[in-house]
């Protein structure tokens, strides 16, 4: 169903004040916290810039990221939330063939991982880069947010919302936009004349206001046309073995990166060094 033919102002959506942002990362911790996330091995520096962990993961459902820039001859940080966009209508959900992808009339996309095969076409469908492989375990299959469902359906607000005090508010993805560009036109000096999340991808349930251009900022370009209307053109093209083969070569990906695990850790257990773990 496309998004002409169905209402998505009364979801709930995230608007996210980039310019209020201070880079505390509350947010991630409340992620961790809430969805009960183990801890994973880190080191800054070694992703495109200072944040911590380099990239969402299994572990890691949100992070803030870090952007410097230079402004007035100065050196300059812009923070903003990565997380799930919890499209109005999801790729992944178009592409995954047991429907272990749903996109609730709340707003959140949920994930349902006793569905779930493993086949990963929610990962070369979404075009944020959201949903990830769970590479540590001998079955694996795909973790990301589900903006807090659980909560959100008893009338609660997600976690990251609730810990934040100054970037993001949630309510319905009508009143978000309505407020972000009141926002815009009280300080059109300090905001960019545009929403990223509006419509990109047929419209999100994340909505983004920043000062700086968002490309600079690392967002990526999104078609506005929603994504289903593509990936069923692919996906019907796509003979049934492929789940085999994509089952198979999972396996053997798993088997290969376990074999390299356990040649790291004896390397360190020779060498008297323990891993460290940060969450």
């Amino acid at each position: 169903m496309s998004s002409e033919n169905k209402d998505f102002n009364k979801t709930k959506a995230f608007l996210i004040d980039m310019t209020k942002c201070t880079g505390c990362r509350g947010c991630q911790v409340a992620c961790k916290q809430w969805n009960q996330l183990g801890a994973e091995k880190t080191e800054f520096f070694t992703g495109e810039g200072y944040q911590n962990p380099p990239l969402m993961s299994e572990y890691t459902f949100t992070r803030i990221k870090f952007r410097d820039y230079e402004k007035n001859g100065q050196n300059e940080f812009a923070f903003y939330k990565e997380m799930c966009m919890h499209c109005n209508e999801p790729a992944c959900a178009s592409v995954c063939p047991v429907g272990a992808f749903k996109k609730t009339k709340e707003g959140p996309v949920t994930y349902d991982a006793d569905r779930c095969i493993g086949c990963r076409f929610c990962m070369v469908a979404c075009p944020f880069g959201v949903p990830k492989y769970e590479w540590s375990k001998a079955l694996p299959l795909v973790r990301k947010c589900t903006g807090c469902y659980s909560r959100v359906k008893e009338g609660l607000k997600p976690a990251c919302a609730t810990t934040c005090v100054s970037a993001i508010t949630y309510g319905n993805r009508e009143d978000m936009i309505k407020e972000a560009n009141k926002r815009i036109a009280a300080r059109p000096e300090k905001y960019l004349k545009k929403l990223y999340g509006s419509e990109e991808a047929g419209g999100t349930s994340v909505i983004y206001l920043t000062a700086l251009p968002f490309d600079e900022l690392g967002f990526k370009p999104v078609t506005k046309r929603p994504l289903p209307s593509y990936t069923w053109q692919a996906l019907r093209l796509v003979p049934g073995i492929f789940l085999t083969v994509g089952s198979s070569l999972s396996l053997l990906s798993w088997f290969n990166h376990r074999k390299e695990r356990i040649a790291k850790e004896e390397e360190m257990r020779k060498s008297g060094a323990t891993p460290k773990e940060e969450s």
